[in-house]
């Protein structure tokens, strides 16, 4: 998607993939301006390893602990995390709602992508947050850190079947921020018979079919979307940071269309 942008906007670049390991990333990101870069995206396992290695990074970075995106100027690195706010975006385009106005349980919300989610989510000032993570601890944890950073409710529970279901009921999105759903063969998160045709349901996988948690929301019929989108939004808000222009969306989304069939 991101080479399909450069090339809608005549632009004489090309995005491309490198393996680098956790040993090397130190040393990568410190050699992007002399080597030509004009920014970067990080993935596993690099995005919280990053955030110490920026010279600047966004209010969303810091409190997400997290950089997915890198934007070298002369020869600063400064960082950015654009999985919440594509988060958002692809939350308005699938149930045309904005995440604002939803009480949100997040499963696996005290993890990677789920902690992203979960800060964007008191960021937006979402009447009520739930994080149901397999690790009590964790979720308690960022619960009270997002309250202290922005007052919104947060509650944390664990991923059982007694703290889902009341869970569920005071919830109008729920969003797997789990790894549940990138196997074919995974269940879901969340067990079954909790749905309601009136719930959102927004899995972040987006491995083309669709995940348990998915089929879940068809059979309860309630509204579901897979995490194409999400992939499409923070990669469009990437570009944004890259070149501040208007960004070929619908471009990006054909190419990325093209992938997935």
């Amino acid at each position: 998607m991101h080479n399909a942008a450069l090339k809608a906007h005549g632009r004489d670049l090309q995005y491309v993939r490198i393996r680098v390991t956790p040993e090397e990333l130190s040393e990568a990101l410190k050699n992007l301006p002399a080597a030509g870069f004009l920014g970067a995206s990080l993935t596993i396992p690099h995005k919280q390893a990053a955030l110490v290695l920026m010279d600047e990074v966004s209010r969303e970075s810091r409190h997400m602990g997290a950089v997915n995106t890198v934007k070298v100027i002369g020869e600063k690195l400064h960082g950015y995390n654009t999985d919440g706010p594509g988060l958002s975006a692809a939350i308005r385009e699938e149930f045309d709602r904005p995440l604002k106005e939803l009480r949100v349980l997040v499963l696996g919300g005290a993890g990677g992508a789920g902690r992203a989610i979960t800060i964007q989510c008191a960021l937006e000032g979402c009447p009520l947050i739930t994080i149901a993570n397999r690790n009590p601890e964790k979720g308690h944890s960022l619960a009270s850190e997002c309250m202290t950073a922005t007052g919104v409710k947060v509650v944390a529970v664990p991923l059982s079947q007694e703290a889902l279901q009341s869970a569920v009921t005071q919830s109008d999105l729920i969003i797997n921020a789990t790894p549940l759903g990138m196997k074919t063969d995974d269940p879901s998160a969340l067990p079954d018979g909790l749905l309601t045709a009136n719930h959102l349901v927004y899995d972040t996988i987006y491995s083309g079919g669709e995940t348990a948690l998915l089929q879940q929301a068809h059979v309860a019929g309630a509204r579901g979307a897979g995490g194409f989108s999400m992939l499409l939004h923070q990669g469009a808000l990437q570009n944004g940071l890259w070149f501040g222009e208007s960004v070929p969306v619908s471009t990006m989304r054909d190419a990325l269309t093209s992938l997935r069939n």
